[in-house]
């Protein structure tokens, strides 16, 4: 699977605002510990940051979502994404990819769905 046809399964696999909230929470808590170990270098900062990043997104997707994260099929992917949708989230753009993909998943009217 290429990431564009990729794109749209993790934005629906995203589409509670809470749930995008928790990845973007450890995603920034991930570039901060990077950064940290950069700034002062420390093995606990570089085993932190996945633990930020991961522990977060998964449990919005276990408590909130209730999904299963595209990580354990997808990782490389995934990884992509939500650095994809970080980027959208600071841009305020999220929501509306959202709603974006979820027009363009109804059938339009008098068409079959597929």
């Amino acid at each position: 699977m290429n990431y564009h046809a990729f794109w749209p399964h993790y934005v629906q696999a995203h589409r509670r605002p809470a749930t995008r909230l928790f990845h973007f929470a450890g995603t920034s808590g991930a570039i901060a510990c990077i950064a940290l170990a950069a700034a002062w270098p420390s093995a606990w900062f570089l085993i932190a940051a996945p633990l930020s990043g991961y522990g977060f997104a998964w449990a919005s997707h276990a408590f909130i979502e209730k999904n299963r994260p595209g990580t354990f099929r997808h990782p490389v992917l995934s990884v992509i994404g939500d650095f994809h949708m970080y980027a959208l989230m600071w841009a305020g753009r999220m929501a509306g990819e959202v709603r974006r993909l979820e027009r363009e998943e109804k059938p339009a009217e008098g068409e079959p769905a597929s």
